[in-house]
């Protein structure tokens, strides 16, 4: 069992898909506490808890046209990575868009910073497409229907916070001027914007709703994207 898969064994956090926002956050707590700081999940698994904590607060707040949608959405979204941090441990098993991640968590090096953005890359650019068609399938809606869209945008602004926090903590103006180290790393993750890759994922789950009646192209498709994402990590992860 990983540490993961123990600390996810208490009574309170089952060891199983969440079905909530709340047991999401509950789940992303465990794997925090199981992880030291500096693991490379670990440094993904803070900024994703502190966006999904922002979602779930506006969940009930009217900022959303349709909560429902988006409630499913996150808890299938965070499935995707939970099914990922539960084998963390043994990076064959880890799926191919996170597997960047679970080789060199540990590797020395690498920035907080890079290991963040990496994950949100494996999450974004492979998991969210899954799962926005995954919560069409399940709520007999489409992506183009109602008001999805504009709900999926408003997501944006909160992960713009979270982006530039993250960002601002470890790129102070000081520190870029006294360590070349630094200059490095913010240089190489500077490319990678959390907003850009969202744009993409929406491009990128239409074609996967319209290739749902079409095994063999839909297999091929997640096949490319989830190699194509993990070249991407691969990059984001390059010890500087």
């Amino acid at each position: 069992m990983t540490a993961v898969s123990a600390a996810l064994a208490n009574p309170d956090v089952p060891d199983e898909p969440v079905t909530s926002v709340p047991g999401a956050i509950a789940r992303m707590q465990a794997i925090g506490a199981a992880f030291p700081a500096a693991d490379g999940f670990a440094c993904f698994n803070r900024m994703y808890l502190d966006v999904t904590s922002q979602v779930y607060r506006e969940l009930g707040q009217g900022f959303y046209a349709d909560p429902a949608f988006m409630t499913q959405l996150d808890v299938t979204f965070a499935n995707l990575y939970f099914a990922a941090a539960d084998v963390a441990g043994d990076p064959a098993a880890v799926p191919l868009a996170w597997r960047p991640l679970a080789e060199r968590r540990a590797t020395a090096g690498i920035e907080p910073i890079q290991f963040a953005l990496a994950g949100m890359n494996a999450h974004i650019n492979h998991d969210l497409p899954v799962a926005l068609v995954s919560t069409c399938t399940a709520l007999a809606t489409s992506p183009e229907a109602a008001q999805h869209y504009a709900d999926y945008q408003k997501v944006d602004q909160l992960l713009d916070a979270a982006e530039q926090s993250i960002r601002q903590s470890f790129e102070s103006a000081v520190e870029l001027a006294v360590d070349h180290h630094l200059t490095a790393v913010a240089t190489l993750t500077c490319n990678w914007t959390i907003n850009s890759a969202r744009d993409l994922a929406w491009t990128n789950s239409l074609l996967l709703w319209a290739l749902r009646e079409d095994p063999l192209a839909r297999k091929l498709f997640l096949g490319s994207l989830a190699a194509s994402t993990a070249l991407a990590s691969r990059m984001l992860l390059v010890a500087v």
